[in-house]
């Protein structure tokens, strides 16, 4: 189990034996709220609606978003950002979207990267249990380094997660879990930007 950061929480990304993180996987887990309906009967029955909430990766330089990584543009331009591909339902046992960052291959020009959840189908946080996103180390079988666990429900449709920061001795990670609104990560873009 990784660290467990709070919000506002800012720290090194490193691997477990101090050494530089070089390559990360960034998980993004959901689960939808079951919610009781009663029969005509009188009878409840519990259902868990299919959320399609979307992780993407702004890839940031000083005060400009230079490239936005999601489920209609899979990669960046030179491949050093992945998305793994879309969960339109938030179904299942851990992450449920993934991207994976070349660290030490991002351009020099990108300082920060920041991680955004939407809800594209328009579900709001209030809809949603158990969101969390967590950096992993591939190169020692995917070891959880950190997770941050969003607590805040509500009725917005997007979340602003994470950033990752890079520095003198390598990237750093803060817990952000600013609410927004957007449908999208397009949408997320000025969000984002004023936070630059």
């Amino acid at each position: 189990m990784g660290i467990n950061l709070s919000k506002g929480q800012t720290i090194d990304l490193k691997k477990r034996d101090g050494g530089t993180l070089s390559y990360a996987t960034l998980g993004l887990g959901w689960d939808a709220k079951v919610v009781e309906h009663r029969g005509f009967f009188g009878g409840v029955k519990k259902v868990q609606q299919n959320i399609d909430l979307d992780a993407s990766a702004l890839l940031c330089s000083g005060r400009t978003v230079q490239e936005i990584v999601y489920w209609g543009q899979l990669a960046s331009g030179d491949g050093t950002v992945r998305h793994l591909g879309d969960n339109l339902t938030g179904e299942g046992e851990g992450d449920d979207e993934t991207i994976q960052i070349v660290l030490d291959g991002l351009p020099p020009a990108i300082d920060a990267v920041y991680l955004v959840v939407n809800s594209y189908s328009g579900e709001t946080f209030s809809e949603i249990d158990n969101a969390f996103v967590r950096v992993l180390d591939p190169a020692a079988g995917d070891t959880e380094l950190v997770r941050y666990e969003l607590s805040e429900a509500g009725p917005h449709t997007a979340m602003i997660m994470a950033k990752l920061t890079r520095g003198a001795t390598g990237w750093t990670i803060t817990a952000i879990g600013q609410k927004a609104e957007g449908r999208t990560a397009q949408e997320l873009q000025s969000a984002v930007t004023a936070m630059l």
